[in-house]
């Protein structure tokens, strides 16, 4: 996909720049109140191109997203992630929360104006907000001479190994909580992969359409046909044992009642299912490690909690010692990878979960259509 790279910006000096970031990262609240940066993955992610900018001689403002906000919101405020950049670079100027503004959301081209006002260039970095139709992602390219972002660019060039002629096996694996999320991406890759396996809180609906007991764990009755007609593809692998707790229980993060227990054939009432079991992760990883391409999504279970992490922590090591090319994309899938200290031994780390799906699924984003359709230096 042909993205011009800010690389081949040649004459930076003096140039006013406006750099869309995603730095929509987690934040933390200290016992005073203060507000801080929890993880600083996608901040770290953006630094090669502040870096470009800012030794090219260049005046850098930086927009971003923080979350969902409805209006205005100080716990929404972009100022503790601003503080972070100013560390690092003080001449660089970090606007407030774009979604601070309804006109953001909207793509209103009176806002994109007010932000392209003043600038001579646009830098999108953003990957992880490139599938949105946002003001500052679309809307502004209109109106300066764009380009992609050293992240971006990355961005696209390793997920694209994924959709041009991958080795084979090519194993997907996918979790979080509701087929409805990912009802797309089940589409798409069951139509690109060889194989699809399964796990967290979404795979209790396959489990159902294939009439197994249950439980009261999760489940999404209006999308059992769903997984049914997935399921005739023959390329689905579900767990067969499930670690689970009462519902009488709790579970999340700092949870510690009841020990996790193990279902086999099935989940009687008044249980639930909360991670994948030892035999099912035996075969999970087995699948992995015959792989030659591999795309991992979400977890297998509640990783925040200790007595249901063996499953995501598991499938994390089996990706990591794969000598498959791995892609890991989701905020959870690529938390659990780091907290496992295993960053390292995969080939990418995606800082987009929806925008490195969407990316899957559709072989293009509107944000890189956005920069491919830009004007060009005169």
């Amino acid at each position: 996909m042909d993205i011009i790279g800010v690389d081949s910006l040649q004459e930076l000096e003096g140039k006013r720049v406006l750099l869309r970031a995603d730095l929509n990262v987690p934040l933390a609240t200290g016992k005073d109140g203060e507000r801080t940066v929890a993880d600083d993955f996608r901040i770290q992610a953006t630094i090669p191109t502040i870096d470009d900018l800012v030794n090219g001689g260049a005046a850098v403002t930086i927009c971003s997203h923080l979350g969902r906000p409805k209006g205005p919101d100080p716990a929404y405020s972009i100022a503790p992630v601003a503080r972070v950049i100013n560390e690092i670079y003080p001449g660089v100027t970090v606007l407030e929360n774009l979604r601070f503004d309804p006109r953001e959301v909207a793509n209103d081209p009176d806002y994109a104006a007010e932000l392209a006002a003043g600038m001579d260039l646009y830098v999108n970095d953003a990957f992880g907000a490139s599938h949105r139709s946002h003001a500052s992602i679309v809307g502004v390219p209109k109106l300066l001479p764009a380009f992609g972002g050293v992240n971006l660019v990355h961005e696209v060039r390793m997920l694209s190994v994924l959709l041009e002629e991958p080795e084979r096996p090519y194993v997907a694996v996918v979790g979080g909580a509701k087929v409805s999320d990912k009802l797309a991406l089940l589409n798409a890759l069951v139509g690109l992969v060889d194989r699809v396996i399964v796990g967290g809180g979404m795979c209790f609906t396959f489990l159902a359409a294939l009439g197994e007991a249950i439980g009261s764990s999760l489940v999404e009755v209006e999308q059992i046909d769903t997984c049914r007609r997935l399921l005739e593809t023959g390329k689905i692998m579900l767990p067969s044992d499930i670690l689970g707790n009462s519902v009488g229980d709790t579970f999340g993060p700092g949870g510690g009642g009841e020990a996790a227990m193990r279902f086999s054939g099935g989940i009687p009432e008044g249980f639930r299912g909360l991670d994948i079991g030892p035999d099912s992760l035996e075969a999970f990883s087995a699948a992995i490690g015959g792989a030659r391409s591999i795309l991992w999504n979400g977890p297998m279970g509640v990783f925040e909690d200790p007595r249901f992490n063996s499953g995501t922590f598991g499938v994390a090591r089996a990706v990591a010692s794969s000598r498959a090319y791995s892609v890991v994309g989701g905020g959870d899938s690529v938390a659990a990878i780091r907290e496992a200290g295993l960053d390292g031994a995969v080939s990418h780390l995606s800082t987009g979960g929806g925008a490195a799906l969407e990316f899957i699924e559709n072989g293009d984003l509107p944000g890189l259509a956005a920069l491919r359709m830009a004007r060009v230096l005169s």
